[in-house]
């Protein structure tokens, strides 16, 4: 049988995030206008892999998707055996704007999910003229933290199973079993104590609710998509961030949760292509 290949391209860059040398992980396909995508917590960026695959869009954009640091195919940084990794604000902001700068990327658009849902609100708060369009996936200034993270990273858990176990109820009953159960996989392969450490920034660093007046929608575009069966940010959430943001336009997604893009490819496509059809209009 001969082998098919897809259009993907894998390769690791050496770059400097935050002051420190990084060997990171970068999956890209297509041309055009650059389109930046945020993996959630505890994953990696195979959550992306039919945004990837999908000819339609990388007809028009160029898709870039690095697995962060400490996650999937990035490994740490020199000398993390001697620390706690925790997410900062500061930190992941950083992380994006260097990564664009060192891929010489102009004006791209970034579209995160969940942690990078969170984190795109940041960039459309701090660095608006850095965007051409910002889409929030699950996106949201602050949630109640509904979960204790210290049964995420114990020596008497297995980390990857309690990690699936916890985000396995926020995917839609709808969403086929083959792409729930990949979803869930990658959340298995995570490093001891990732998911927690990325929590840091959702729980404690990253609320945002004080900085989200500061949007101008007029100078960058935002859209917020969130799932009709996401208990972790709800529609209410998203609506509710939403209602201080002027100009942010709002879609819930029937039939999807809190990972639209791997848990239901085909029923994310349905909302993700008007967006980026408006994005390469200047609408």
């Amino acid at each position: 049988m001969k082998a098919t290949f897809e259009p993907i391209v894998g390769r690791y860059a050496h770059l400097t995030l935050s002051g420190r040398p990084h060997r990171l992980y970068i999956e890209e396909a297509g041309s055009g206008i650059p389109l930046v995508c945020l993996h959630t917590a505890g994953a990696d960026g195979r959550q992306f892999r039919h945004v990837l695959n999908d000819p339609a869009i990388t007809r028009d954009y160029r898709v870039i998707v690095f697995d962060m640091p400490w996650h999937g195919k990035s490994l740490p940084p020199v000398g993390f055996e001697t620390e706690e990794y925790n997410l900062t604000t500061a930190n992941y902001t950083q992380m994006v704007l260097d990564v664009c700068d060192a891929l010489e990327l102009q004006r791209p658009v970034v579209m995160g999910c969940s942690i990078g849902g969170r984190l795109v609100l940041n960039l459309a708060a701090e660095h608006p003229e850095r965007f051409r369009a910002l889409i929030g996936l699950e996106s949201a200034a602050h949630q109640q933290p509904w979960y204790d993270t210290e049964w995420l990273n114990r020596p008497d858990v297995h980390g990857g199973e309690v990690c699936a176990a916890l985000v396995s109820g926020m995917m839609a009953p709808q969403s086929p079993a083959e792409s729930r159960h990949e979803t869930l996989w990658m959340y298995k392969c995570g490093g001891p104590g990732i998911f927690k450490g990325d929590l840091y920034f959702y729980r404690v660093d990253g609320d945002l609710r004080e900085k989200i007046a500061r949007i101008d929608t007029k100078r960058c575009p935002l859209y917020m998509l969130t799932g009709e069966y996401d208990f972790s940010c709800t529609p209410d959430d998203t609506k509710r961030t939403a209602a201080q943001i002027k100009g942010a336009e709002v879609t819930i997604m029937k039939e999807l949760g809190h990972f639209p893009m791997s848990e239901n490819p085909a029923q994310f496509r349905r909302y993700i292509m008007p967006v980026l059809e408006k994005i390469k209009a200047g609408k």
